[in-house]
């Protein structure tokens, strides 16, 4: 399988979970305004909607968004329980969880980047941001993942995109509960080996 990222961008949640599962990958790094790869080949030849992630199968099956992506790896080591059984009631949590970080959170913040974005629209943004992560800090009160006990692929999602506040001007000081998420989750050894091959630490 090969990855194709963005250092620190929405693909780091699905290297995350490729470390995490133990499975056999690459990955090569992908320059968003050529669309060119690492390797000189032409990302819209691989992924035409021209963002990451992008993760190719041994198959040669193309995934190309970051939920699809990171579904199909827990799935493909369930012996690593980084999602709960498909079907289950945890299983459609597991998804709730996934969509709302990509909708109410992923989005939001990634919009934030945007130097064309007007201070106004920035202004409105950070307070819907701020009244969404206010639900999440409290939801983590109750446990230490988002699922409770048991760490999963929507707790990569979430440090993927809590990582990026300080870089949009949030603190992310007020949110405790979601700080110490961030802290445990970046503790882990194969958090600590995906940021270090995209060079973020």
């Amino acid at each position: 399988m090969k990855l194709y990222y963005k250092a620190g961008a929405c693909s780091l949640s699905p290297h995350i979970a490729l470390r995490e599962a133990g499975l056999a990958f690459e990955i090569e790094a992908v320059d968003l305004p050529t669309k060119k790869t690492e390797s000189g080949a032409d990302f819209l030849a691989i992924n035409p909607k021209g963002y990451i992630p992008a993760l190719v199968l041994d198959d040669g099956t193309v995934l190309t968004e970051g939920v699809a992506i990171v579904l199909n790896i827990a799935a493909m080591a369930p012996d690593k329980k980084l999602a709960p059984p498909a079907g289950s009631p945890g299983y459609f949590k597991l998804v709730e969880w996934l969509v709302f970080i990509a909708t109410e959170l992923h989005k939001s913040a990634g919009g934030l980047f945007n130097p064309a974005m007007p201070e106004e629209g920035k202004t409105m943004v950070k307070g819907l941001l701020t009244r969404r992560l206010d639900y999440v800090n409290q939801t983590l009160g109750k446990g230490p993942y988002l699922l409770g006990d048991s760490v999963g692929i929507a707790d990569f999602y979430l440090f993927n995109v809590f990582s990026w506040l300080p870089r949009v001007g949030i603190d992310p000081a007020a949110w405790p509960n979601l700080v110490a998420h961030s802290t445990r989750i970046g503790a882990r050894p194969a958090v600590q080996a995906a940021l270090k091959a995209e060079k973020l630490i």
